[in-house]
């Protein structure tokens, strides 16, 4: 049956679990999640979310102005004028609340009840909350700022409007997913795992719930233990096809009176069974066309970025390596290499070229659009003429060495004038993704921390694009990102995963 499963898709960012969801086929090639409601805060990760709930609406394929949009740069059409009834349906769906506010709360509870009118017990809860509170740097941040008290926070208990929509709703099942700060995060010493573990054991009355770990570590085979532990809960995504090593905390709960019911061993076999290869940068970024950065600062045109580039370059090679001599010479010829090349000259892709020769073909179909004529999304950001030099030698490390280069290093002239570059606090400062591995976590606003993300082709010379992120996310190459252009996409939760890949 198509849509039996009505989704309810809390703190939802873009959308990139309720994409995963709707997008399930079963064997007889049904989709049998429908999302109902989707409810997310910001601004424009909702206005993603609007308008892929708005194409959802199509389930013989996208409207061709859709593409028209895409592949022609043209202004985005008036959905509501052309298609009234799918984007009215998306506007109910995909709503612009406030999880935990009495008006949100109030609009929320009548849905809740027009959902389950109407789906009765088939009903799933997805999403998690903000987890700023939780992350390891969210909470050196806090660690910074005198007055912080963790108990007064708030984002430590947002979770609770999770538990809340629970008790409302009584799903057969859900998925929260959160970083895997949570696990060790804590409140006036009490950690705040154990807690959020309890509440949702009993989120629909005393033992409500049964908890189960898609991929639990001390268990690779046999039965599933009947209490996880903690660290049972981490996914490491780039186990199961994802070109990103990503670690969250991903908790499935069944309802008892269900869960009672099922056969340990079927519930052996639903865990998710690791890829035999981890997919990699390159599978998904080296069949994308070539391109240039921008110039930050002065005239940014293609021949003054080839100037600035080339005195890159040779300040990279004029410089001393601290390196043994076979790598420095390996270093060197790839260089050399570089500065020989006819450079791109284009901050924008004109046509998608495919992907990597060695992409797995379920990513390969997972993400590719035949109907696509461009990469939406694929602009490059602006960077300083003096670090097109370190990202450089970033790239041309990375591919010599396999590793990304600490400040050690980095040449003394292309050390940057920051106080703290030589005292260990900021050593990965400039992060090159390597091509023959899983990608670096991958954040959301990346343009602030540009440096972590370098693109690993030496001579393209700049961090990556929005669709390049999302590529290594498994966002599809049709799904179109609004608002800022230097936001780069999450899915349920500050920086997360589609898991439908």
């Amino acid at each position: 049956m198509q849509g039996r499963y009505a989704v309810v898709d809390l703190f939802a960012g873009p959308g990139g679990l309720a994409e995963g969801f709707s997008s399930f086929s079963s064997e007889d090639n049904s989709r049998p999640f429908k999302i109902a409601l989707s409810v997310e805060k910001e601004k424009p990760a909702h206005s993603t979310l609007l308008l892929r709930s708005f194409l959802r609406q199509f389930q013989n394929g996208y409207p061709q102005e859709y593409y028209d949009f895409l592949n022609n740069n043209n202004s985005e059409p008036d959905w509501r004028k052309i298609y009234p009834d799918q984007w009215a349906a998306a506007c109910s769906e995909a709503q612009l609340l406030t999880l935990g506010d009495v008006a949100a709360s109030d609009f929320i509870d009548k849905r809740l009840g027009e959902i389950r009118d109407a789906h009765g017990d088939d009903t799933i809860v997805i999403g998690g909350p903000p987890c700023q509170a939780y992350s390891l740097v969210g909470r050196a941040r806090n660690t910074g700022i005198a007055t912080y008290v963790a108990r007064d926070d708030p984002r430590h208990y947002l979770y609770k409007t999770y538990i809340d929509i629970l008790s409302k709703l009584r799903p057969p099942a859900f998925v929260m997913e959160n970083v895997k700060g949570m696990l060790s995060s804590s409140v006036d010493g009490v950690p705040i795992f154990g807690k959020v573990l309890e509440d949702l054991r009993s989120a629909a009355g005393a033992d409500s719930y049964r908890l189960l770990a898609l991929s639990p570590q001390r268990h690779a085979s046999g039965r599933l233990p009947l209490e996880p532990v903690p660290s049972d809960f981490i996914l490491r995504a780039e186990d199961f096809g994802v070109p990103q090593s990503r670690h969250r905390v991903i908790i499935l709960g069944v309802r008892r009176d269900l869960a009672d019911r099922i056969d340990e061993n079927r519930l052996c076999d639903a865990r998710l069974q690791p890829h035999e290869r981890q997919a990699r940068v390159s599978d998904v970024l080296d069949g994308m066309p070539p391109l240039r950065s921008g110039l930050s600062r002065g005239q940014d045109s293609a021949v003054a970025w080839r100037a600035a580039f080339r005195a890159g370059v040779r300040a990279v090679l004029d410089s001393a390596f601290d390196l043994p001599p076979e790598q420095e010479q390996e270093l060197r010829a790839v260089l050399n290499g570089v500065l020989a090349l006819e450079t791109a000259e284009q901050r924008g892709a004109l046509r998608p070229n495919g992907l990597g020769t060695g992409c797995p073909a379920s990513l390969a179909d997972w993400l590719c659009d035949p109907r696509l004529e461009v990469l939406p999304n694929n602009e490059t950001r602006g960077h300083m003429p003096s670090d097109l030099g370190r990202y450089l030698f970033a790239a041309a490390f990375g591919k010599v060495m396999g590793r990304s280069p600490k400040a050690d290093d980095f040449p003394d002239a292309l050390a940057p004038a920051h106080r703290n570059w030589e005292t260990g606090k900021f050593s990965d400062r400039f992060r090159v993704q390597i091509a023959d591995a899983p990608s670096t976590t991958v954040t959301s606003h990346i343009s602030k921390d540009g440096h972590y993300f370098i693109h690993p082709d030496p001579a393209q010379c700049r961090s990556l694009t929005v669709r390049e992120a999302a590529r290594l996310q498994t966002f599809p190459d049709n799904y179109y990102f609004k608002g800022n252009p230097d936001f780069c996409p999450r899915a349920a939760n500050d920086d997360g995963v589609s898991l439908a890949a």
